[in-house]
């Protein structure tokens, strides 16, 4: 299993979040994920700068870690075909060192442009729609495009790179891996079901297509002091108690305070790996990858304690993940 470090847009600014990944690669990160949000999840957080003009920054700092947008919803707050634009992009400035995490998207981040919140299947319509127009950008000449749901005109992209950029789609159950399986590189999921591998799996088999990346990402909260650990990990991270269909529907972080308010830091700290021990951290990434995930991406939580975090990662985390995964 490859181990990956979450640049979280939510958390820290753009000038941290780029001196963070190039300590992330320097401490032995396989690759780095960077959220795509509008907004933070909690007033607490307090960020979200523009995750490509810092994927962009990213890109020349680090010379190693494969990077990922995780998950960027290419349906409203973007056109598909502008998202194709800027995925070639950062795919040439870190030489093809990029993969373009797709998800249908919340409402927190794009109800933002004042077009009203789809139901989750007219969601999927628009991202198979998108996956499509970007695929086709990605084949090189001119696209049109005529559907339900996105018109595209005599779009081309320009700078193409030579490598392909791949792409993940993020699922969450059976109608999901049905539909993108067989038309994407990667599967993004966040929870450890094995089922779910093992459908992903057998729908690219059926489509004529070879097994393929599961990437999955696991919070935690590295901290010496544990009752601060936990603390930090209530007040920013709550947030994830709803469940990724409630999360996908409520429209700002006042929604998410009132939604999470009866989440105790009990409840918090037994979702959670808190504190520093390494063993904690093992035992919650081990049902990824006994599931059959071959990726696993961690959220150190709390945007002024990355440093520390780095350096245990170095230092006896990432090597004991590794020693367990293998």
């Amino acid at each position: 299993m490859r181990f990956g470090y979450t640049l979280l847009t939510e958390q820290a600014g753009p000038r941290e979040l780029v001196r963070c990944a190039e300590g992330a690669e320097q401490s032995g990160f396989d690759f780095q994920v960077m959220s795509d949000h509008h907004s933070p999840w909690l007033d607490s957080q307090g960020h979200a700068p523009y995750a490509w003009s810092v994927l962009g920054a990213v890109a020349q700092v680090t010379e190693r870690t494969e990077l990922m947008s995780f998950v960027t919803c290419p349906t409203m707050r973007y056109h598909p075909a502008v998202v194709a634009q800027k995925a070639a992009t950062v795919q040439l400035l870190s030489q093809g060192r990029f993969l373009l995490g797709l998800g249908a998207g919340e409402n927190l981040n794009e109800h933002v442009i004042g077009e009203g919140w789809p139901p989750a299947n007219v969601r999927h319509e628009m991202l198979g729609e998108a996956l499509q127009i970007i695929n086709d950008l990605f084949d090189g000449g001119y696209t049109n495009f005529a559907g339900e749901h996105f018109r595209v005109d005599s779009a081309k992209v320009w700078d193409l790179p030579e490598q392909r950029t791949p792409i993940g789609v993020a699922v969450s159950g059976e109608q999901s891996v049905r539909r993108f399986a067989p038309v994407s590189d990667a599967m993004i999921a966040v929870e450890p079901q094995g089922e779910l591998c093992r459908q992903w799996d057998t729908e690219r088999s059926e489509a004529g297509q070879e097994t393929s990346r599961k990437i999955a990402q696991l919070p935690v909260s590295w901290d010496t002091d544990t009752k601060a650990a936990v603390a930090r990990a209530h007040d920013q991270f709550r947030w994830f108690a709803g469940g990724w269909k409630v999360n996908a529907e409520l429209p700002g972080t006042a929604g998410f305070a009132a939604a999470t308010q009866f989440v105790t830091e009990d409840d918090v700290a037994g979702a959670i790996p808190c504190g520093a021990d390494p063993d904690k951290v093992v035992e919650a990434a081990r049902p990824f990858w006994e599931a059959g995930f071959t990726d696993l991406a961690l959220v150190q939580i709390g945007g002024d304690v990355q440093d520390p975090f780095l350096e245990a990662a170095k230092g006896e985390l990432l090597p004991a993940l590794r020693e367990a995964a293998s």
